[in-house]
């Protein structure tokens, strides 16, 4: 069954539909009718307008291209299964949410302060993002050519990879659980604060106080810039290329740089032979500034 052209305000519009096509119509209107394609399978949607809400919910299986869904398309998909979202404009406030199974966004421009909580087994490839709050308790993620502009982001998230990204944050990855970060930016306050198994690879690090109360944290030929205060309580082991402008009371590991502006050791709250501090540009010796 094809739909096409049309105009759709009233509520529940399509509910149910199985196996059709959606093409160039607008759900829009003065009815403000809400869930018009609610419990549907197998959906084939291109160059559609959605400026009402709800529209996505219980679907299952569905490739939706080139739409538009405005600020007043609120909780655009939720419990959804199966999904690719390509070339997508999503600017409502929690676009994407508790959806499992195949999710895939390709070449997406998103505006949404809480996008994707509690979703699992997502790729997100070739998207640009800008969120208060994205990512909250995701699981099973794929990220590749991310362009995000975030503040808490990824927090509580597990099994992630993310790779050439640029990532503009505040305080992300915390309490996150086995996420590996390769070849990208990462721009934030007080990254990865109380994460397990973080682990950065040729990744350029900027901002302040980052990797603190860390478990199993390793970065591997990273660069860090405007990090004062870094590794605070945490089970550590970094290779740095550059210098590190702070580093304070690490728990354990093992840290390398070319040099470290200041190296803060409280011996009443760390043992400082537990950290092997190493400075390339200089003799090893237990600290070094």
């Amino acid at each position: 069954m094809k739909y096409s052209n049309q105009v759709y305000d009233e509520e529940r519009a399509l509910y149910g539909v199985c196996g059709a096509e959606i093409v160039d119509c607008s759900f829009d209107g003065p009815a403000d009718g809400e869930s018009a394609l609610k419990e549907t399978a197998e959906l084939r949607v291109e160059r559609c307008y959605f400026n009402l809400r709800y529209p996505f919910w219980h679907t299952k299986g569905a490739v939706i291209r080139d739409i538009t869904m405005t600020e007043n398309c609120r909780a655009a998909l939720w419990y959804d299964e199966n999904i690719t979202l390509e070339k997508c404009r999503m600017k409502g406030i929690k676009a994407l949410r508790e959806c499992h199974g195949n999710i895939v966004l390709d070449g997406c421009e998103i505006h949404s302060p809480e996008f994707s909580w509690r979703s699992s087994d997502l790729q997100v490839r070739h998207c640009s993002l800008e969120s208060e709050y994205p990512f909250f308790e995701c699981r099973e993620m794929e990220i590749d050519d991310l362009t995000m502009t975030g503040k808490y982001s990824f927090q509580y998230v597990e099994n992630v990879t993310i790779r050439n990204s640029n990532l503009n944050t505040k305080d992300a990855f915390w309490h996150s659980k086995n996420v590996t970060v390769e070849d990208s930016v990462v721009r934030g306050e007080y990254l990865g604060w109380y994460s397990e198994n973080l682990r950065l690879v040729r990744c350029h690090i900027i901002g302040t106080q980052p990797l603190c109360y860390c478990k199993g944290l390793i970065l591997e030929d990273c660069t860090m810039e405007q990090t004062d205060l870094a590794f605070e309580n945490s089970e550590v082991h970094a290779t740095v290329s550059g210098s590190i402008d702070s580093v304070k009371n690490p728990f354990r590991g093992e840290i390398h740089a070319d040099s470290i502006g200041e190296l803060i050791l409280e011996t009443d709250r760390v043992n400082p032979s537990d950290t092997k501090i190493i400075c390339r540009r200089e003799r090893e010796k237990e600290g070094c500034a």
